[in-house]
């Protein structure tokens, strides 16, 4: 990727997937900035992954949720798998008050295991023991 991203949210690229978050900071505008940028870097990438990392998202309402609903649908249309990471409770709690299910969304506990659940596995540690005499 060349220059800032349009929607001030960076999309990084590891392999076939592509990897990116969602900030508070961002306002209706720079999240819809964020839909049309994520959706061109899947067909230009040829991505078939796609891990939002929402850790850091510590409210979300109507229009954040439904927009990560349309995202999935898309990218699942455009042959990319969605997985939303780190979904924290106070957001789990305002989307069931707020009556909204994430039909469709994969989600997982952390960004780790998002990347396994999109194929990526951890890198095996080093071998311990003694060192070359």
């Amino acid at each position: 990727m060349t220059g800032a991203p349009r929607g001030g949210v960076p999309i990084l690229r590891l392999g076939d997937v592509l990897v990116t978050g969602l900030l508070n900071e961002l306002d209706d505008k720079s999240v819809i900035a964020f839909t049309e940028e994520l959706t061109e870097r899947i067909v230009d990438d040829r991505a078939h992954g796609v891990l939002i990392d929402i850790s850091r998202l510590e409210l979300i309402d109507s229009f954040v949720a439904r927009t990560l609903m349309e995202l999935t649908t898309t990218a699942r249309l455009l042959g990319a798998r969605v997985v939303v990471a780190g979904m924290r409770p106070a957001v789990a709690i305002t989307l069931v008050e707020l009556g909204l299910q994430l039909s469709g969304v994969e989600t997982t506990l952390n960004a780790e295991q998002g990347m396994r659940a999109l194929g990526w596995e951890k890198a095996p540690a080093p071998p311990t023991g003694r060192g070359i005499n």
